[in-house]
Formats: C-alpha cells, structure tokens, sequence
C-alpha cells in the first residue's frame, strides 16, 4: 500500500514533533535562551520542514519553498514557542509543589542580600502569575487552577500577560 504524499507529511511532522523535538529541547525549562539561541532553534526548524514539505512546482519548474510558506504550513507553531510552554507549565508544577521540595525551596529563596522587600515581593508576583489588581487591594491567581495553566501553556503565553490587563494598560491599548 503506498501512501500518499499528504499521509507522508502528516507522519513525518507527527515524527518531528514525537521523538526529534523533545529531544532537541531535552532540559529547555532551565535553560537562559538569547535571540541567538532561539535564532539557530528556528533555523533548524525550518530545515526539517523544507525537508518534510520538499520543493514545490510552480510555472514549470521546481521551487523551493520560502521561510514564510513553511511557517503558515506549520501554522505558526514552532519550536521555541513550545519550549517556552514548556517553561510555563513547569512554573505551574513548581507553583503546585509542596513547600519542603527541594525545587520549591530553591526557586523561593532570596538570591542576593541587597534586594530590597518591595523588589523581592515584585519579582515573586512576575515568576507565581499574580498581579495587583488596578485598586491594589486584591491579587489575581492563576497558579492553583490546573486548567488555566494549561489554556495559557497551549497559548505559549506568559502567565503575565494571560490574566486580564489592568484598566491604566486597556487605556494605552484604546489609544
């Protein structure tokens, strides 16, 4: 039975994003990633689309298939959104830990002696997903609920920018 070249397509990409992809971003939730970083991370991407995608025929002749074709191919999704899912979802397991895990005590702790309270308090609000509210008074949290944590993993969005904007920042937006 042959398979056709759509079929072809669909169990390479199923084999790209299965064993190749994890593979390639094995341990990516710790890593400090720069442009530079992301940059050959996308390069290598694309080679493996061009590969799984091949040329196309196009007025007679054989054309290779441009970056942007192969990102709408793949419908924008990409490997550094993903590894920064990745993070995202291990924030949330690390939110949900107990206290007296390891892990847990080392991302709570100070590093540092010359922070000050305020900057220490700030940073915990950024790395937990919870933001003051436009009164100050109370705090939105997102890291206890699972299934919110997986909305925004899917969205490869940072948890900060999933909880709703504050009425100062709809403002900026509206003008």
């Amino acid at each position: 039975m042959e398979l056709t070249f759509h079929e072809k397509v669909v169990m390479h990409i199923l084999l790209y994003n299965t064993p190749i992809r994890p593979l390639v971003a094995y341990g990516a939730e710790t890593w400090t990633m720069k442009k530079k970083e992301e940059q050959i991370l996308l390069i290598f991407e694309i080679k493996i689309f061009r590969r799984i995608y091949g040329p196309k025929y196009e007025d007679g002749e054989w054309k290779s298939r441009s970056n942007r074709e192969l990102e709408e191919m793949s419908k924008g999704e990409n490997i550094v959104k993903w590894i920064k899912g990745q993070r995202i979802s291990w924030l949330g397991h690390l939110e949900r830990m107990k206290e007296d895990r390891m892990p847990k005590k080392i991302f709570d702790q100070r590093i540092g002696r010359n922070e000050t309270k305020r900057k220490t308090q700030k940073r915990m609000e950024r790395r937990s997903g919870k933001r003051s509210s436009s009164a100050g008074s109370e705090k939105m949290e997102i890291d206890g609920d699972r299934a919110k944590w997986r909305d925004i993993v899917r969205q490869g969005q940072s948890p900060q920018r999933a909880v709703a904007p504050t009425e100062e920042e709809e403002e900026v937006v509206m003008n």
